[in-house]
């Protein structure tokens, strides 16, 4: 089971929602909550770039007593600058140009692209023990994250729950009263986009919509500037999702698109 966030501030948690939560501050990704002993935490800080898009600075890996903080290109294991690939308390770091991978023996995959797109996969021994952006992990969507007892939260609400409080932490709480706005005039293009015969295998294996959506929201969210990072983030994703369960994406990038 897979969490990941990606492009402009979306999320999908590990049962399957996906909402979107511009937050710049701290906050707690996804962690295990059931003893006061956390097994693990997974920390992220977002914020815009020189092109005004929303990138994660860094991440914050705590397993048991071990730290390591990541930024693009950048591993620090307790403290220390370390060369990848490392080892150490079944923790294994790999990078490359392109992604940095986390490996830890307690059930965690991590994938960050060094730019906007994170994926964590964990064992499901952790099922119902998780807090953070990526949800409880119960199996249920929208249950105890959207929806607690009587209360029900919009995103951006829960997305504010999630910070991490630093003392000294200069960054504001994203806005609960604004609403999204509706997009449904991208709706035709970004249906053309992911139902290319490039994703011909990846229609079963994904919830098509939701990644539909996602890719409106990027639309509007671009007001007609044709710039690259508004629409192929969300393509990128479900490309990327659709290989993490067995799918075979064609090659859907050209010389004039992304």
């Amino acid at each position: 089971y897979v969490c990941s966030t990606w492009g402009n501030n979306h999320f999908k948690t590990f049962d399957g929602d996906i909402y979107q939560f511009p937050g710049i501050c701290e906050y707690n990704f996804v962690s295990d909550c059931q003893e006061s002993y956390k097994e693990f935490a997974v920390h992220i800080q977002r914020a815009l770039n020189s092109n005004n898009h929303p990138e994660i600075q860094y991440i914050l890996i705590t397993i048991k007593d071990f730290t390591v903080y990541l930024r693009p290109k950048l591993a620090v294991v307790d403290g220390q600058i370390v060369k990848t690939p490392y080892y150490s308390s079944g923790v294994l770091i790999e990078s490359n140009d392109i992604y940095t991978k986390v490996f830890a023996k307690l059930g965690l995959v991590l994938i960050w692209n060094h730019e906007d797109a994170l994926m964590v996969e964990l064992d499901s021994k952790f099922n119902n023990h998780t807090c953070g952006l990526c949800g409880d992990y119960n199996g249920v969507p929208v249950y105890n994250e959207f929806i607690n007892g009587d209360i029900s939260y919009n995103s951006i609400t829960y997305g504010n729950l999630q910070k991490i409080s630093k003392p000294n932490a200069k960054c504001e709480d994203p806005d609960e009263t604004q609403a999204l706005p509706s997009c449904n005039g991208h709706r035709d293009e970004c249906e053309r986009l992911l139902t290319s015969s490039a994703f011909a295998d990846c229609r079963l294996r994904l919830n098509l919509e939701m990644y539909i959506q996602a890719c409106m929201q990027d639309k509007c969210a671009c007001n007609g500037n044709e710039d690259s990072f508004c629409l192929c983030s969300t393509i990128s994703e479900y490309s990327r999702q659709c290989s993490h369960v067995g799918g075979r994406p064609g090659e859907w990038r050209t010389q004039y698109f992304c």
